[in-house]
């Protein structure tokens, strides 16, 4: 069957074509500006965080640099620290060590000033002048004499006679002035009889007699004077000394031996 179509409708169907093209190219283009419209939007955002990401990441390079040093120059602090402590301890070693010298050198200081002090105390008490008793007299003697008179005596009481004749005449000679003269005097004469030599021994028995007339070695000094004169075949001064051992000391022993002696004589 034909169909005729009317101009109207063909127009019509004409302009219905286009405008359906016109609104599907409006549609189209619209469609194409909002996928751009989010492209953009997803590239902006994109880069937001692109940039927000880059700026996170400086911030975090920075904090980690920071952190970073900050534990660096930590390290570097607790390492000076430590050895500060090394340094101190090092120190505090050496001053102990010094503090234990010093207290040793302070105690051999002390313990020498005391040797010292004591040496001292013993030197002078050897040169302080003692307070001696002999043959009943009483004076005022040097340790030292006193030390070579006992020596001197004891060498006559063992018998060596010969070498306690040398040892009171250099006491005498070196102690002119001392206390023990007197008795000095009388061992050394009894020591020079004991080697036979009477003339010195008389010499010494006068002296004591003369100097010390109130010493009671005098009268037995007088009585050895006479002894000395009997071996020298002086039978008359030996009779004067003995008489005046009798007129001068007639209470003492050496008397009583000089008058029997005295007796012998008649």
């Amino acid at each position: 069957m034909t169909i005729y179509r009317r101009p109207w409708y063909r127009c019509f169907t004409r302009c219905s074509s286009v405008l359906v093209f016109a609104l599907g190219a409006s549609l189209a283009h619209a469609g194409l500006f909002d996928d751009e419209e989010a492209r953009r939007a997803i590239l902006d955002l994109r880069q937001k965080i692109e940039a927000g990401k880059q700026e996170t990441d400086q911030k975090v390079g920075d904090e980690a640099k920071r952190a970073t040093d900050e534990a660096a120059q930590l390290r570097l602090g607790m390492l000076d620290l430590q050895s500060q402590l090394d340094a101190a301890k090092g120190d505090i070693a050496k001053l102990r060590g010094m503090n234990e010298q010093l207290a040793k050198d302070v105690s051999d200081l002390q313990r020498k000033q005391k040797d010292q002090l004591q040496a001292f105390d013993d030197r002078l008490r050897k040169l302080e002048p003692l307070r001696v008793s002999v043959d009943g007299s009483e004076f005022q003697a040097d340790p030292a004499e006193r030390r070579d008179f006992e020596a001197h005596l004891a060498t006559f009481r063992k018998g060596d006679f010969a070498a306690a004749v040398n040892g009171f005449v250099d006491f005498l000679n070196r102690n002119p002035q001392t206390g023990y003269r007197p008795s000095a005097l009388f061992w050394l004469g009894n020591a020079q009889y004991a080697v036979k030599d009477c003339k010195s021994a008389v010499t010494n028995f006068r002296s004591l007699v003369s100097s010390a007339p109130e010493h009671m070695r005098a009268p037995e000094s007088l009585l050895a004077i006479s002894s000395c004169q009997l071996e020298a075949k002086d039978t008359k001064g030996a009779r004067k000394t003995l008489e005046d051992l009798v007129a001068n000391y007639p209470a003492s022993d050496a008397a009583g031996a000089a008058k029997d002696r005295l007796a012998r004589f008649k």
